[in-house]
């Protein structure tokens, strides 16, 4: 039985990219930026994918005409990212670098953090410090773009384990609830053959109203919500809490 650590281990991208980045999701992303008016960027906007993976946003961004940098902490999910960019042609740049700690002063029109890729540092105050990052790599007037499972969706969906399963691989998912919901933690189970691969992750979770404080905290201003990327309310028919906010200055 193998065990990989959490988001920082490698080891975890490669194990489970099967089920974390199946085809579906870069088809899915590739229908959003063709209709959502939230991720409608102008040709030469210069865009950061922060916490890109494999490229799922960066490359059908660049496709379409756009200035975009990848970055991502893992080697693994970044090589398979420039792959993905080589076979379509994209023009992209990608950094191996820390979220907290990427410096970009001014040199992007959007940030984007897509598919829950925010709140997974330990200490509250480094996820903080990646919001600070955000609005330090914007410029003046420049957007953000955050997208979370929101706390108020993951209340109704925290069900018994999930079970997924692609070809011959099976995988379990099962979401504890920690701190009074400040957290969660997954624990997955992949079994592939006779090989099986235990992994756990823990981040923290947020309402919409915590977010909003934490963007605002961080210094951005014209703070909207969002249940989904076609803009519709934050409300009960929410299907993702989405985050627009603005470096105003």
């Amino acid at each position: 039985m193998a065990r990989t650590g959490g988001f920082q281990d490698d080891d975890f991208w490669t194990e489970f990219y099967d089920f974390l980045f199946p085809e579906q999701r870069y088809a899915q992303a590739e229908e959003l930026l063709d209709t959502s008016p939230l991720l409608s960027f102008p040709a030469g906007a210069r865009v950061l994918d922060l916490c890109c993976g494999p490229g799922v946003f960066t490359v059908p961004l660049a496709d379409r005409g756009c200035d975009v940098t990848g970055v991502d902490l893992s080697p693994a999910m970044l090589d398979r990212a420039r792959k993905r960019s080589a076979g379509t042609g994209a023009q992209a740049r990608y950094v191996q670098a820390d979220a907290r700690e990427y410096e970009a002063p001014g040199a992007f029109d959007v940030v984007l953090s897509m598919f829950t890729s925010f709140g997974y540092f330990e200490d509250p105050a480094d996820n903080a410090r990646v919001l600070r990052t955000m609005r330090s790599c914007l410029a003046p007037g420049g957007t953000l773009v955050l997208d979370l499972a929101g706390k108020e969706l993951l209340a109704r969906r925290v069900t018994p384990p999930k079970v997924v399963q692609r070809g011959e691989d099976l995988m379990v998912q099962t979401d504890t609830v920690l701190d009074d919901w400040a957290r969660l933690r997954s624990d997955w189970v992949l079994v592939r053959g006779d090989q099986v691969t235990r992994a756990t992750l823990v981040w923290f979770v947020y309402s919409a109203v915590e977010l909003r404080r934490m963007v605002e905290e961080a210094g951005f201003g014209r703070v909207e919500i969002f249940g989904g990327f076609d803009g519709r309310p934050y409300d009960e028919n929410a299907e993702r809490l989405v985050l627009r906010a603005v470096r105003e200055v």
